[in-house]
C-alpha cells in the first residue's frame, strides 16, 4: 500500500450513525444508569444494615440482667405448678442519688424498691392479676447472697422494701418466693429515672383524680379532674403519699396500680410499629430503665415475651393489694394477713380465680380510691 493510500485509509471518516447505532448508545447509557442505581442501592442497604446493627447493639446494651439461678440457687425454690402460666416480679427501684436526686427532694444514699408487684399471667395469657406488696410490710428475710457474693443472714421483722437495699434484687425474688410459695419465672426492674424517660417518650400519660392532691411535703399538686402528666410529674404521682387520701403507704399502692394501668393502656394505644422513629425512642427509653433476669435480657427475648402477652388487655387486668393487718407492736407497719394471703397465693399458684375473701385486707388505704386511669378502651376499674 502506498503512503497516500495509507493516509487515505487512516483518515476515512466513520459512517454516520444510523438508527441501530443510536439504539446501542441508548442501551449503554441505560446500562450505566442501572449500574449507578445498583451501587447506590447497595451502599444504602449496607448503610441501613450497619445502622440496624448499631441500633440493635445499642438497645441490647442498655439492658442489665441478673442470673437468678446463680444468685439464688436451684435448691429450695418452689416448684412450677402450672407449666404454661407465668409469674413475673416487677420492681420499681427508687434511688434518690445521682440522676434520681434531681427528680426528688434531697440526696439520699442507697436504693429501695418502692414498688413491688407479682404479676400472674394464667395459661392462655388473655388476662393478668397484679398483686402489690406494701413496702412497709414486716417480713422474714431469708439468707441471701448480695450482689458482691457476700452472705446476708436471715432476719426477722424487717421492712419488705429494705431487702432490695440490703441484699439486691435476687434476694427480693427469693423473699417473694418464700412468702408466696410461687415460683417466680421472670424478674423485671424499672429504674424510676428511666421510667420518667419512658413516659416522656410516650408524650405523657393521662390520669383522672376524684379528689385533689395537695402537694404536701413537696409532692405533686393537682386539682380533681383529668390530667396529662409528663415524666417528671408521673414520677411524683407514683411517689405521692402524704398529699393524697389517708397519706398511707397502702393508699399510695392504689395510685401506683392506677398509673400502671394508664401507662400500659397508653403503650397499647400508640402505633409505635407504624412509626420507626417513635419505636426507637420508646425502645431506647424503655431499655435504659430495665434490669431483667438473664432469660429476658435480650431484645429478641423481650419481644417474644411481649408478643406472648399481646392478648392481655390493661382494661381487664385485676389489681390486688396483698392482704395485710396493722402490726400490734408498731402501728406504722403492717404484717401479712395470713388467712386471706394464703387463699390469694393458692389461687395464683394453681391458676384459679382469686376468691373475693382473699382480697379483703384488714388494713386498708384510702389513697387509691380517688384516682382513675384514662384509657382508650373501657376505663379500668381495678380493685385495690
Amino acid at each position: 500500500m502506498t503512503s497516500d493510500a495509507a493516509a487515505t485509509a487512516t483518515t476515512t471518516p466513520e459512517p454516520e450513525p444510523g438508527p441501530g447505532t443510536e439504539a446501542t448508545a441508548g442501551r449503554s447509557r441505560a446500562s450505566r444508569i442501572r449500574r449507578g442505581l445498583a451501587w447506590t442501592a447497595a451502599v444504602l442497604v449496607l448503610g441501613l444494615a450497619g445502622a440496624g446493627w448499631w441500633v440493635y447493639s445499642h438497645l441490647e446494651g442498655n439492658i442489665d440482667s441478673v442470673d437468678l439461678d446463680r444468685a439464688i440457687g436451684t435448691d429450695n425454690r418452689p416448684p412450677k405448678v402450672v407449666e404454661k402460666a407465668q409469674n413475673v416480679l416487677v420492681l420499681g427501684s427508687d434511688s434518690r442519688a445521682g440522676a434520681n436526686a434531681e427528680l426528688d427532694h434531697g440526696n439520699v444514699s442507697g436504693a429501695r424498691s418502692d414498688t413491688a408487684m407479682l404479676v400472674h399471667i394464667p395459661e392462655g395469657r388473655s388476662r393478668a392479676t397484679a398483686v402489690s406488696i406494701p413496702r412497709d410490710t414486716l417480713i422474714t428475710r431469708p439468707e441471701c447472697k448480695d450482689e458482691d457474693g457476700r452472705t446476708v443472714p436471715e432476719a426477722n421483722r424487717v421492712m419488705f422494701n429494705s431487702v432490695y437495699s440490703v441484699a439486691g434484687p435476687a434476694c427480693v425474688v427469693k423473699t417473694v418466693e418464700q412468702l408466696s410459695g410461687i415460683r417466680v419465672d421472670h424478674f423485671v426492674e424499672v429504674d424510676f429515672a428511666g421510667f420518667k424517660g419512658l413516659v416522656d417518650a410516650l408524650g405523657g400519660v393521662t390520669v383522672t383524680l376524684d379528689q385533689p392532691m395537695t402537694g404536701a411535703k413537696g409532692g405533686l399538686k393537682l386539682d380533681a379532674g383529668t390530667h396529662r402528666l409528663n415524666g417528671t410529674d408521673s414520677l411524683k404521682f407514683v411517689r405521692t403519699r402524704y398529699g393524697y387520701g389517708d397519706g398511707s403507704d397502702l393508699g399510695r399502692i392504689g395510685l401506683q396500680q392506677q398509673f400502671m394501668l394508664a401507662l400500659l393502656a397508653e403503650i397499647k394505644k400508640q402505633d409505635a410499629l407504624g412509626n420507626p422513629a417513635r419505636l426507637y425512642k420508646l425502645a431506647d427509653a424503655g431499655t435504659k430503665s430495665l434490669t431483667t433476669d438473664s432469660e429476658l435480657a435480650s431484645l429478641s427475648a423481650l419481644a417474644d415475651f411481649a408478643q406472648s402477652m399481646k392478648g392481655v388487655d390493661p382494661s381487664t387486668m385485676e389489681t390486688i393489694m396483698l392482704p395485710v393487718a396493722y402490726d400490734k407492736v408498731d402501728p406504722n407497719r403492717v404484717v401479712i394477713a395470713q388467712e386471706q394471703a394464703s387463699q390469694l397465693w393458692e389461687a395464683l399458684r394453681t391458676d384459679q380465680k382469686v376468691p373475693a375473701s382473699a382480697k379483703d385486707s384488714p388494713a386498708k388505704g384510702g389513697g387509691g380510691k380517688g384516682a382513675k386511669s384514662k384509657s382508650p378502651a373501657p376505663e379500668p376499674s381495678p380493685s385495690a
